[in-house]
C-alpha cells in the first residue's frame, strides 16, 4: 500500500516573492532607463533575461558568447546544479556593450564597489526603492515574466519553464529529454524584449467636472 503524504525529503517550501504586474513593466522599463543609475544595467540585464539575481549578479565576461548571442551560466552558479544557456535580446547585447567600456579586467561584468566582488543584492533593492518599488524584489521578476508569457502569448509550457531554468521532464522522460529550445527560446525573449520597449500606455482621466457628470452628479 502506497502512502498518503509525500516523502518530507519530497515536500519543498515555496517562497513568493512580490512582484511588479506585467501591465506596469513598460512604465517600469522607462524609469529604470531614464534615471541614469549606475546599478541600474545590472537589474535591466536580469529582467531581460530572466534570470535569477545571483546568476545575473554574479555574470563573467568568459560566460558571454556576443557573436551568438549567448550567455551560458555554468552549473556551480545555477540552482539546478546543471549549465543554463540564456539566449540574449539585442536589448540584453546593448547593455554588455556599455558595461564592456567599463571593463576592469576582473572577469565580472557587474562589479560592486569593491574589486572582483560582484554587486550586492541589497544594491538591487536600492534601486528599487530609488524607483519607489521597495515593496518589490528583483526575483519577483520572473514571476512578472511567467505572468506575461501565460497572459500574452501562445508559446509551449515547456518553452517559458526552459527560460526559468526550470526542469520540464518527469523523471521517466529526463533521460530521453536533451533540448533547451533555444532557439524557441530566442524567439520568446526578444518579444519580450520589445514588450518592455513599448511606450507606457496612457492613461486618459476626465476632468473634474467630467467625473461628476459621469457618476450623475451636477457640477
Amino acid at each position: 500500500m502506497k502512502p498518503l503524504l509525500a516523502a518530507p525529503t519530497k515536500i519543498r517550501t515555496v517562497e513568493h516573492h512580490a512582484a511588479i504586474d506585467w501591465r506596469e513593466m513598460p512604465e517600469f522599463m522607462r524609469a529604470l532607463r531614464e534615471r541614469g543609475d549606475t546599478r541600474a544595467p545590472v537589474l535591466e540585464f536580469l529582467i531581460l533575461t530572466a534570470a535569477r539575481s545571483g546568476e545575473a549578479r554574479g555574470a563573467r565576461w568568459t560566460e558571454v558568447d556576443l557573436d551568438k548571442g549567448v550567455w551560458t551560466i555554468p552549473a556551480n552558479r545555477m540552482k539546478s546544479g546543471r549549465p543554463h544557456r540564456v539566449p540574449l535580446s539585442k536589448r540584453a547585447l546593448a547593455i554588455l556593450d556599455e558595461m564592456a567600456e567599463l571593463n576592469d579586467g576582473t572577469g565580472l561584468i557587474f562589479r560592486g564597489l569593491i574589486d572582483a566582488v560582484p554587486i550586492s543584492n541589497m544594491t538591487l533593492a536600492a534601486v528599487l526603492q530609488r524607483l519607489d518599488r521597495c515593496a518589490f524584489t528583483a526575483h519577483g521578476f520572473r514571476s512578472t515574466f511567467r505572468e506575461w508569457v501565460g497572459e500574452t502569448t501562445h508559446h509551449a509550457r515547456e518553452v517559458d519553464e526552459s527560460a526559468l531554468a526550470h526542469n520540464v521532464a518527469g523523471e521517466n522522460e529526463a533521460a530521453y529529454w536533451r533540448s533547451d529550445l533555444l532557439e524557441k527560446r530566442h524567439v520568446l525573449m526578444d518579444e519580450w524584449a520589445k514588450y518592455l520597449s513599448k511606450p507606457p500606455a496612457k492613461v486618459l482621466r476626465p476632468k473634474f467636472g467630467q467625473r461628476r457628470k459621469a457618476a450623475g452628479v451636477v457640477a
